[in-house]
């Protein structure tokens, strides 16, 4: 099943990954919420106008993508954005549920090593670590926030690397093989939201 979805970027950093996500989604596609090429061009404006154009986007959506670049911390709106989807929103008589999140990390010359590095444990299972300075603090805070945690391998208390986090980080070669495998993972997150404690404010 396909769910409305919406991604957070960085415009300057990630716009091409950004289409290249929206190709990869395929007929699923449709169901994209947030801006394309052809959105009107919205620099000039107020900042309330455009946070009322960015909450018309992500109200309704179930799902919101977030592309992990090296320098999206220098964007005024991403972590709002991560903010405003993981909040229940109401408009009339209806209430939006918390989304569901995944991070895609851009590839960056030639590799992801600026965000992540995997080590292998003695007992052969590989773990993942990031920078966390190079990530908000919403999504540091949703990451390894699964409770109570269910270990992957209770030898090494290593977590899933989807489930473990209620903001899984996969590599854009990964989520472009598969992204409907990820934003059904993510939706299912939202639907299972008391099994995490999910930090909503950035």
């Amino acid at each position: 099943m396909a769910h409305k979805t919406f991604i957070s970027y960085k415009y300057s950093e990630a716009q091409k990954l950004r289409d290249d996500i929206i190709k990869a989604l395929g007929d699923d596609a449709q169901y994209y919420q947030g801006e394309t090429s052809d959105s009107p061009d919205l620099t000039d404006t107020t900042t309330e106008n455009i946070k009322k154009n960015l909450k018309d986007m992500i109200w309704g959506t179930s799902v919101t993508i977030v592309i992990v670049s090296p320098n999206m911390k220098k964007s005024k709106w991403i972590d709002w954005e991560i903010e405003y989807s993981l909040k229940e929103i109401s408009r009339s008589d209806k209430t939006s549920r918390s989304n569901g999140v995944v991070g895609v990390i851009m590839k960056y010359n030639g590799d992801y090593s600026w965000l992540k590095t995997t080590t292998t444990k003695p007992d052969g299972h590989t773990s993942t670590s990031f920078e966390d300075s190079k990530l908000y603090p919403i999504i540091v805070n949703n990451r390894s926030n699964q409770e109570p945690k269910k270990y992957f391998c209770d030898q090494c208390k290593t977590i899933d690397a989807l489930t473990g986090s209620y903001i899984a980080l996969v590599t854009e070669e990964d989520f472009i093989s598969n992204p409907r495998k990820y934003i059904d993972n993510a939706y299912e997150k939202c639907q299972d939201i008391d099994g995490y404690i999910i930090s909503k404010t950035k």
